[in-house]
C-alpha cells in the first residue's frame, strides 16, 4: 500500500508541476519520474507473487537493497520519456527528461536524446552490477531485470505501449504467438 501512496504523491508532484508552469531540473524530475512510471508499483507486486514465503528478513533485505527497485524502473522511465515524450509534451503533460536536459544544458533535442540514451547506459550497468552481483533474491532478480528489458523492446520505436507501432507489434507477436523452431534429431 505504500508504493500505491508513493505513486499518487509523485502523481500529485507532477499535475503540481504542470498546472503551475514549473520547469523541473533533471535531477528533480528524475527524483520523481522513476517512481512515476510505476516500475516500484508493478516489481512490489512483482516481489510478492515471486516470492513465497515471504519473510521479515526479505522485507529486511528489500528496505536494504534498493537497487533491485530503483534501477529497473529508471530505465523503464527513461526509455519511456525516449518513446513518448514528444508526443506527451504536444498533448500538454509535463517537461520529460528531453526537455529537462535541454533546460538544464541549452543543447539540441539530437543530444539530450543521446544523453538520456547514455543515462539509460549508466543505469543498466548500475542495475547489474547492484542486481546480478549483490542481491539476495535470486528468485526475483530475472523479474527485476525484465522490466528494464521489456521497457527498451516496448519504448525502442516510440509508443509501444498506448500508440503500439508495427515494429513492436511484429516483436511481441513473434514472441509470443510464433514457435520457436527447434531442430530434430540429435544436437545443436
Amino acid at each position: 500500500m505504500n508504493k500505491w501512496a508513493e505513486l499518487c504523491r509523485v502523481y500529485l508532484i507532477e499535475a503540481r508541476w504542470y498546472n503551475n508552469g514549473y520547469f523541473p531540473s533533471l535531477s528533480e524530475y528524475l527524483n520523481t519520474a522513476w517512481i512515476s512510471a510505476a516500475g516500484p508499483v508493478l516489481l512490489f507486486n512483482a516481489f510478492f507473487c515471486t516470492i513465497n514465503p515471504i519473510t521479515q528478513k526479505d522485507l529486511g533485505h528489500l528496505e536494504q537493497y534498493p537497487g533491485i527497485i530503483h534501477w529497473p524502473s529508471l530505465v523503464l522511465r527513461l526509455t519511456d520519456d525516449l518513446g513518448t515524450s514528444s508526443d506527451e509534451i504536444k498533448r500538454g503533460d509535463v517537461p520529460k527528461s528531453i526537455q529537462c536536459y535541454i533546460q538544464d544544458t541549452g543543447c539540441s533535442e539530437e543530444d539530450a536524446r543521446d544523453y538520456v540514451k547514455y543515462l539509460i547506459d549508466v543505469t543498466m550497468k548500475k542495475m547489474n552490477k547492484d542486481i546480478l552481483m549483490d542481491s539476495p533474491f535470486k528468485d526475483f532478480v530475472g523479474t527485476a531485470m525484465n522490466l528494464a528489458r521489456i521497457s527498451q523492446c516496448i519504448y525502442q520505436y516510440g509508443d509501444g505501449f498506448g500508440v503500439p507501432h508495427l515494429e513492436t507489434k511484429k516483436n511481441i507477436f513473434t514472441l509470443i504467438v510464433e514457435p520457436i523452431p527447434l531442430q530434430n534429431g540429435g544436437g545443436v
